[in-house]
């Protein structure tokens, strides 16, 4: 049996809403930024081009296991943020433990009071730094770890933290597609994709044409 809609859908529709997970070094050719991973969302099909939007990142789990460290503590906190551009954010934040200067005790455990006011201080930092600014401007935070620098200083009287990072972001709502805030993001397409380019000959090539088109004429 032949269903008359088998045809109908485009192939270009199948590829909108695609996840695709990248590593952020092949992304900024920079291989120390290879324990991030990124996922992109395929919003929009333009030609041979896939318009893509930030869907979500996540830290390798190789990463998370080269910072567990004997006799520290670790700290985490996650919480739901709202941007100025209409994206619902859910972050998760991890840290851990450092030793004050001058500390002789080689344990560097934190007590649970102190815990829920560092854990309190993490979710504050993070809605500050994500509620007041877009999308586009908490990712240029996150590839840094500006966000997880930010969180170390504002923990430093409670106590000293060290590989503050933020471990994952999800992207729980989207406002209404709009293209030309998509465009904006991809501004860098050229404009001359695709196009025929002129292929400049050299001397040498003409001058032989030439010989050859006087010989005939002769």
């Amino acid at each position: 049996m032949v269903w008359p809609n088998v045809f109908s859908e485009l192939a270009t529709d199948g590829l909108r809403g695609r996840i695709y997970e990248v590593s952020l070094a092949d992304l900024n050719a920079d291989e120390d930024q290879s324990y991030r991973k990124i996922k992109l969302c395929c919003e929009d099909i333009q030609g041979r081009n896939c318009l893509t939007n930030f869907h979500g990142t996540s830290v390798t789990r190789d990463k998370l296991c080269s910072l567990i460290r004997k006799n520290y503590s670790l700290i985490e906190a996650f919480t739901d943020v709202k941007t100025t551009d209409g994206y619902t954010l859910r972050m998760f934040c991890i840290g851990y433990t450092k030793r004050r200067p001058g500390q002789l005790k080689s344990t560097c455990y934190i007590r649970s009071s102190r815990t829920r006011v560092v854990r309190r201080k993490m979710i504050e930092v993070m809605q500050r730094e994500a509620s007041t600014t877009s999308m586009r401007e908490v990712v240029k935070k996150i590839i840094p770890e500006s966000i997880g620098k930010e969180i170390e200083k504002a923990c430093k009287s409670v106590f000293p933290l060290q590989n503050v990072l933020i471990r994952k972001i999800k992207v729980l709502k989207k406002p209404k597609f709009d293209l030309t805030k998509l465009m904006e993001v991809h501004t860098d397409i050229s404009e001359k994709t695709g196009h025929a380019t002129k292929v400049e000959e050299s001397e040498e090539a003409a001058n032989l044409l030439t010989k050859e088109l006087d010989a005939q004429e002769a």
